[in-house]
C-alpha cells in the first residue's frame, strides 16, 4: 500500500518503511553507505525497483552467467531491449521474450495484454519492425472455475493486443498442471526484423544532449510492479490489483510506427522501452550503460492524472512509453516527426557527465543517486543450494512399462488431454495472417514467417517440458532446448540462437535454486552443441502461492533460418503411397509422461535420457534431406509419444490414412516419449537417397483409407477412424470449457 503522506528519513529508517518497498534490512544499511546518508522516500523507492529480482536479477545473475552468449552470428547479446542475430544479406533477427506472470494472476485480460505490448516495445527500441508474436502459458487443470476464468482472459488480452496492433501471433504452447492453478504462466516472445544500418541500443551518451519523453502520459497504474513481480503470491495479492498496468494498443501502434520512423534521424543518440520499473529503470540503465548521468525536471513529466509526486512518476508503469536521448538543439525535430502521429515528445533532462541521476520536483532536488548504484552495481547474491529429497527418490526408481490395456482408448485419452489436444480454440482468437506472412500458422512444430523480398523464411518456436524438468532439472533444460530444436529443424530451418524465460518458485529456498543452477547447467550444454548462444531473456522467480511452488518452467523461445522456401517442412502427412520413417531408437521411458499422467493422475520417476551429441547428429541428418528435397514430412515425437504422432500427422486432410508396424513392447512403441525422435514421410522415389542420409527404420506407409491401422507382430493393436481421433483431440478444450460453465 502506497502511504499517503510520504515518511521522512528519519521515519523510513526508524519504521523500517523500506521493507514494505521489498528491501532487506542490509540493503537499506547498504544504500545508506553508498550515499553517505539515510535516503529519502523517493530515493528509497527508486532503490528498492532497481534491486528488485525483476529489475537486478539480483539472485539469477550467476547462473545467467554460465549460459553461452556469443556466436558468429550474434550482433547483439543479453543487456539490451532485444537480442540480435545476423540472417546474411545484412539482415538480422531480432527476439526476445518475457514473462506477466503476477499481473495476470491478478487480472489475467490486462497483465497477458500489457505482457505482448512490453515485450513489442522491447524489440521496436532496438530499431526492428515487429513480425511475429508467440507465447507459452501455463495454467492449472482446466476443471477449476478460477483456471477457466484465468484461461479464458488471458487468451483474449493477448488476442485483443495483438489483433489490434497488426501484429500476427503465429504460434505458442500451453500446458496445464495442478502447480499453475494459483500461479499462471504468461510469458510472451516478439520476433523483429532489421537492417543492421538501423540497430539501436539503450544508452545516454553525450553531456548536454537531450533526454525526451515520448508516447503516452504517465498514471498511478503500475507502481511498485516490479517489486509485486518479485514476491510470492498469498490472499493478499489481489490487494496488489492497482499493480497491474492498462494498456492501448492503438496507442501503441502509432508509437511503434513513430519510432520506426525515429530511427532514420541521425538525432537520434538510444532509445529505450519503460518497461517494468518505469522512468527509473529506463532512465538510469540508458546512463550506466553509457557511463554517463541523466538530470530530469519531473515537472516536465506528461501527467494524466494530478498531484502525482516524484515518488509515483518515476515508478509508474503507464503503458506505451519510451525514453529517447537526441542530440542537443534537434529536439523540435522529434518534436513534429511524434506530433504527425497525434504523439507527445517531451523533453525533461540532459545527459550529464557525473554519473548521477538527479531528480527535480517543483523547484527541489528530490533525489541524487549515483545510477551505476541503480543499475550496474546492484547487489548480487549467491543462495544457498541443496538438492530435494524427492530428486534421489525418482532417480532411484526403475523404469517401468505401463499397463495399457485397450490401445485405442488410451489414444483416444491422450489426444484429449489438453497439453496434448488442439489449441485451436485458443489461436482461431489470434489473427495469424495479418502482414500476410505467414508461411506456416499456428498447430505445426514451428511457426514459419516468409521474409519478404527474399528467398528466406524464419521458423519460431517455444518450448518446455516442465514435468521433465521436475523430476530432472538439468536433464528437463537440456530436453527443453533440444526439443525447440527438433521443431525448428523439421519446419526446415537451422536453428540460431534462443532466448529463455526462467520461471521458477522463491529461489530463498535452497530446494528452489538447486532447480534453477541445475536447468541452468543442462540449456547451457544444449545451446554449446546444437550452436544456438542465448541472446536475452528474462528471469521470472517467486511464482509460488501460500508456499506452493510452481514446476520449474525455463520456457525456450527459438528462431530459425530456412534459407529457401522451397525448404518449409510440415508436420501432416502429404499423399497416398508415401513411405513412413522413424527416426531414433525407443526405449521404456515414462517419467513424466503423458500416459502416467493419465493413469496414475501423477508425474514421478527419472526423466527421458537424452544425448545432446546424437541429436545434433540426427538433426543434422534431417536438416540436408530436408534440404535436399526429399522430405515430405517431418513432426518431432514429444508429449504422448508415436502413437500421438501418427495421429497428429494425419489430421489436416479427411482422406489420408496410415499403416504402420511396430516391434519391441507394444505400450513402450506406442507411447514412451524417448528423446531425439523423429517421424517422416518420403516419397517411394525418393527412398535410396534418403535412407543414405538419414539413419531411419521404415514403420510403414501413407494410403487413402481415413483410419489409422497399427500392427504389432502382425496383429492389429489399434485401428481408428481418422475422425474419430480428430473429434477428440479437436473437441476436448471447449468442451471443457463449455461443460462447465
Amino acid at each position: 500500500m502506497l502511504l499517503t503522506l510520504e515518511p521522512n528519513p528519519n521515519q523510513i529508517k526508524s519504521e523500517k518503511v523500506y521493507q514494505q518497498m521489498g528491501l532487506s534490512d542490509a540493503e537499506f544499511t547498504l544504500i545508506e553507505n553508498i550515499l553517505g546518508r539515510t535516503p529519502n522516500y523517493t530515493e528509497t523507492g527508486l532503490f528498492s525497483v532497481m534491486w528488485s529480482e525483476h529489475c537486478s536479477y539480483k539472485n539469477s545473475k550467476p547462473v545467467l552467467r554460465k549460459f553461452p552468449v556469443t556466436g558468429e552470428r550474434v550482433l547483439q547479446g543479453p543487456g539490451e531491449g532485444a537480442g540480435i542475430v545476423d540472417i546474411g544479406d545484412n539482415q538480422a533477427v531480432v527476439f526476445k521474450i518475457e514473462s506477466h506472470n503476477h499481473p495476470s494472476a491478478i487480472e489475467p485480460y490486462q497483465g497477458a495484454a500489457t505482457g505482448v505490448g512490453g515485450i513489442i516495445r522491447d524489440v521496436f527500441s532496438m530499431g526492428a519492425r515487429p513480425i511475429a508474436m508467440l507465447n507459452s502459458l501455463r495454467f492449472g487443470e482446466l476443471d477449476s472455475a478460477r483456471v477457466r476464468y484465468l484461461f479464458k482472459e488471458v487468451v483474449a488480452g493477448i488476442a485483443g493486443y495483438g489483433n489490434c496492433i497488426g501484429i500476427p501471433t503465429v504460434g505458442g504452447e500451453i500446458q496445464f498442471e495442478p502447480c499453475y492453478e494459483g500461479n499462471p504462466l504468461v510469458n510472451a516472445m516478439c520476433v523483429g526484423l532489421i537492417d543492421h544500418k538501423d540497430i539501436k541500443k539503450g544508452q545516454a551518451h553525450g553531456e548536454g544532449n537531450t533526454v525526451m519523453y515520448v508516447g503516452a502520459k504517465t498514471g498511478r497504474d503500475g507502481i511498485h510492479g516490479a517489486t509485486f513481480a518479485s514476491e510470492e503470491l498469498t490472499e493478499q495479492s489481489d490487494e496488489n490489483r492497482p499493480a497491474v498496468q492498462v494498456g492501448d494498443p492503438f496507442m501503441e501502434k502509432l508509437l511503434l510506427e513513430a519510432c520506426l520512423e525515429l530511427i532514420h534521424y541521425d538525432a537520434l543518440v538510444g532509445i529505450q522501452d519503460m518497461g517494468a520499473a518505469g522512468l527509473v529503470s529506463s532512465s538510469a540503465e540508458m546512463a550506466s550503460k553509457a557511463g554517463m548521468g541523466i538530470e530530469m525536471n519531473l515537472d516536465l513529466v506528461p501527467q494524466r492524472e494530478t498531484g502525482m509526486t516524484a515518488y509515483e512518476m518515476m515508478l509508474s508503469e503507464s503503458q506505451e512509453r519510451m525514453l529517447i536521448v537526441v542530440q542537443k538543439g534537434r529536439e523540435q525535430e522529434i518534436v513534429d516527426l511524434f506530433a504527425k502521429y497525434g504523439l507527445e515528445a517531451v523533453g525533461i533532462g540532459t545527459v550529464t557527465s557525473d554519473k548521477m541521476l538527479r531528480l527535480i520536483h517543483k523547484g527541489e532536488i528530490v533525489a541524487d543517486v549515483p545510477v551505476d548504484a541503480l543499475a550496474e552495481d546492484a547487489p548480487v547474491y549467491q543462495k544457498p543450494s541443496q538438492e530435494p529429497s524427492y530428486f534421489a527418490e525418482f532417480q532411484a526408481m526403475e523404469n517401468e512399462i505401463l499397463q495399457v490395456n485397450d490401445v485405442k482408448e488410451t489414444l483416444l485419452q491422450l489426444l484429449s488431454q489438453p497439453t496434448i489436444a488442439s489449441k485451436e480454440w485458443v489461436y482461431e482468437q489470434y489473427d495469424y495472417m495479418v502482414r500476410t506472412n505467414t508461411v506456416v500458422s499456428p498447430g505445426s512444430d514451428a511457426a514459419v514467417v516468409r521474409i519478404r523480398g527474399t528467398r528466406k523464411a524464419l521458423a519460431m518456436t517455444t518450448d518446455c517440458n516442465s514435468r521433465y524438468v521436475y523430476l530432472d532439472p538439468e536433464l528437463g533444460g537440456k530436453i527443453a532446448v533440444a526439443e525447440a530444436a527438433r521443431n525448428i529443424v523439421c519446419s526446415g530451418a537451422e536453428p540460431l540462437a534462443i532466448t529463455d524465460n526462467l520461471n521458477f518458485g522463491n529461489p530463498e529456498k535452497p530446494e528452489v535454486f538447486w532447480q534453477i543452477e541445475k536447468a541452468a547447467d543442462g540449456m547451457s550444454e544444449a545451446c554449446r552443441v546444437l550452436n544456438t548462444p542465448v541472446i536475452g531473456g528474462n528471469v521470472s522467480l517467486y511464482n509460488e502461492t501460500s508456499g506452493t511452488a510452481i514446476y520449474p518452467t525455463p520456457v525456450v523461445g527459438m528462431v530459425g533460418l530456412i534459407e529457401d522456401v522451397d525448404h518449409i517442412t510440415t508436420q501432416h502427412f502429404k499423399h497416398s503411397g508415401d513411405l513412413i520413417y522413424l527416426v531414433g531408437e525407443t526405449m521404456d521411458e515414462f517419467g513424466g509422461s503423458e500416459l502416467q499422467k493419465l493413469l496414475n493422475g501423477k508425474v514421478f520417476g527419472k526423466a527421458p535420457e537424452l544425448n545432446i551429441d546424437i541429436e545434433k547428429e540426427r538433426q543434422s541428418q534431417i536438416l540436408e534431406a530436408i534440404r535436399a528435397g526429399v522430405v515430405q514430412s517431418a513432426h518431432d515425437l514429444s508429449e504422448g509419444g508415436l502413437a500421438v504422432a501418427l495421429a497428429e500427422c494425419l489430421f489436416a486432410t479427411n482422406h489420408l490414412g496410415a499403416v504402420v508396424n511396430i516391434s519391441g513392447n507394444s505400450v513402450s512403441a506406442l507411447f514412451s516419449e524417448t528423446q531425439s525422435r523423429f517421424l517422416l514421410s518420403v516419397k517411394k522415389e525418393n527412398q535410396v537417397e534418403f535412407e543414405s542420409l538419414v539413419k531411419a527404420r521404415l514403420l510403414g506407409e501413407v494410403n487413402d483409407s481415413a483410419a489409422l491401422t497399427v500392427l504389432f507382430e502382425n496383429a492389429i493393436v489399434l485401428e481408428a477412424s481418422v475422425d474419430q481421433l480428430k473429434g477428440a483431440w479437436k473437441g476436448a478444450i471447449p468442451c471443457l470449457l463449455k461443460s462447465r460453465d
